[in-house]
């Protein structure tokens, strides 16, 4: 068994790999207008769809950890291939159309030069930014790849791992334990359907319905609107009080017992992630600048790609 695990680990270490060709600079001859091309995408959309900044916030991080940053994720179905957009952690996704759109922008100025993978890590870039947060210069080159399988979503990190669990899905990557906390404050955007939190509602153990280390007030707010048997499938709680703002929020909600997810209320069980959760909600700069660090480095994570996509939807 450990001589598995081993195995596994090693064979995952050579995969997502953190790449020392990308450059902010990349396109910079070749694609002059790249950027003002992205955000301009991202902002028509924001105006018609506040929850378009979490969703491509969410995009990127569930393309890195399945295969590296290689739009992977964006891939449609097609023949007996079940695509990754169709596993099941993955059917809540949304905001494809934002890359398409920016994809067809950047296509009319410099044809076949874009990864979709490039335009997808700008404009989670772009998401945070325009949502009050921090901007940062995004590492460029990356590559589009041409597998992408919905069976391989079982490596993203779920909403109800302990924090052992979490630990080993991001050190995987070569992340450390502040990258995982960091990267978890991108919970301050965006939406929990119930079937993501029922966990901690009802039934959590033999003895107790409720997770007490969840606030009673807000456990009760949540099981009005997540009751045990709840049929409406878009029902749901936001993730945190400022739900369209990037700000810190999540931290400090997260400390007074009113988390959404189980691996929110891990980061509380570990004495190294409780401080940085402590730091970052007294101190809403340094979560910002440990977020930069952490996304620079997550979205450098590379794999397979060996292309450039025209379609983002569909290998070449």
């Amino acid at each position: 068994m450990e001589a598995t695990v081993g195995v596994t680990l090693l064979l995952l270490s050579a995969f997502f790999c953190f790449a020392n060709a990308l450059s902010s600079n990349y396109y910079d001859h070749t694609c002059p207008q790249l950027e003002p091309a992205v955000i301009d995408a991202v902002k028509k959309a924001i105006i018609s769809d506040k929850t378009v900044p979490a969703a491509l916030l969410r995009l990127h991080f569930h393309d890195c950890f399945i295969r590296g940053c290689d739009a992977s994720v964006l891939l449609e179905s097609k023949g007996n291939n079940k695509a990754e957009k169709d596993g099941p952690p993955n059917i809540s996704l949304h905001a494809f159309y934002v890359i398409d759109n920016a994809k067809k922008a950047v296509e009319a100025q410099c044809p076949g030069v874009v990864s979709c993978a490039d335009i997808l890590a700008l404009a989670a870039r772009d998401a945070v930014a325009l949502s009050g947060g921090p901007t940062w210069e995004v590492p460029k080159g990356r590559k589009d790849g041409r597998i992408s399988k919905a069976s391989d979503t079982i490596q993203l990190p779920a909403p109800t791992f302990n924090i052992s669990q979490l630990q080993q899905s991001f050190s995987q990557r070569g992340l450390s334990m502040k990258d995982l906390v960091a990267l978890s404050g991108g919970h301050t955007l965006g939406f929990a359907h119930c079937s993501s939190l029922q966990n901690r509602i009802h039934n959590f153990n033999a003895s107790l319905d409720i997770d007490p280390s969840m606030h009673k007030s807000f456990a009760g707010r949540l099981r009005s609107i997540c009751p045990f048997h709840n049929k409406v499938k878009t029902a749901g709680a936001t993730l945190d009080s400022t739900s369209t703002t990037f700000d810190n929020a999540y931290y400090k909600l997260l400390l007074q017992g009113n988390s959404i997810f189980s691996s929110d209320q891990a980061l509380l069980t570990n004495k190294k992630s409780k401080a940085l959760v402590s730091k970052f909600a007294s101190n809403q700069n340094e979560f910002h600048k440990a977020f930069v660090k952490s996304m620079i480095k997550m979205s450098s994570i590379t794999g397979g790609g060996q292309e450039i996509r025209l379609d983002c939807k569909v290998v070449r």
